[in-house]
């Protein structure tokens, strides 16, 4: 499993797994499904419209054939990255999202980026060289990814446990939890949590401590706790039991 750490906005240093060569291959070909539909759908409309058009023009059947499936493939990168937060349909099949490797937001021109770099690093290549730098890179990159300072990490499945941990988490029929307006929270709010005890542990400085106080504050806002408890983190692994003993 190849990890990579990511500093936030915040100072704060969270590890992400990083997504494989199998991971975005099969959301690539999903993508290539959904487009594939949409291209079928807009064959068949334009061959009933302009149909003559289209086979009498040898310039006009090239650009049928081959210049608009991967316009349609770049264009449907690039829109539904933005839109749905680094993750196409494929992506968000597959559990994995493109992320900043300074832990900010991607911007439109990273997402611009990534999505043109698909002619040099998949189409030019029928995907060898992306697969390739995926591969051998520490950080996952292919070239779209170097250009936008991007890469692809896993963000389904990613709320992981140990079997003892939880063997040792009782059922309702013997636990009553603390805090049941947990379950308004989903599993990536979990994760993030775990994460920050986790990174808070092994580094116990001013920043991690605000952090961890800042995110006591916004859950307290969000669970209407009238008063944040002074055990902060006990409050934080606290949430973490309810909501597996809620929601599993």
């Amino acid at each position: 499993m190849q990890t990579i750490e990511i500093r936030t906005t915040q100072n704060v240093t969270i590890e992400y797994e990083l997504a494989t060569v199998k991971d975005r291959f099969f959301a690539y070909f999903i993508d290539w499904l959904i487009i594939g539909s949409f291209y079928t759908f807009l064959a068949v409309l334009l061959t009933a419209t302009i149909g003559e058009f289209i086979y009498e023009s040898g310039m006009s059947q090239m650009l049928f054939a081959f210049f608009l499936p991967i316009g349609l493939f770049v264009f449907y990168q690039l829109f539904s990255e933005i839109l749905a937060d680094g993750q196409s349909w494929g992506k968000k099949a597959m559990g994995i999202k493109v992320v900043r490797l300074d832990g900010k937001e991607p911007t439109l021109s990273d997402f611009l980026l990534r999505s043109v770099f698909h002619m040099v690093d998949t189409f030019t290549s029928f995907g060898i060289v992306a697969a390739l730098l995926v591969s051998t890179s520490n950080k996952s990159q292919r070239l779209g990814d170097m250009t936008a300072n991007t890469t692809v990490i896993k963000v389904k499945f990613s709320l992981r446990f140990r079997l003892e941990d939880i063997l040792k988490i009782n059922t309702l029929d013997d636990y009553e939890p603390a805090y049941p307006e947990v379950r308004q929270l989903s599993e990536q709010d979990m994760l993030l949590i775990k994460t920050i005890i986790s990174r808070y542990r092994r580094h116990r400085n001013k920043a991690h401590q605000e952090v961890v106080n800042e995110l006591v504050q916004n859950l307290s806002k969000q669970l209407d706790i009238l008063e944040p408890p002074r055990d902060k983190i006990g409050f934080l692994k606290t949430l973490i039991r309810d909501y597996i003993v809620l929601t599993r």
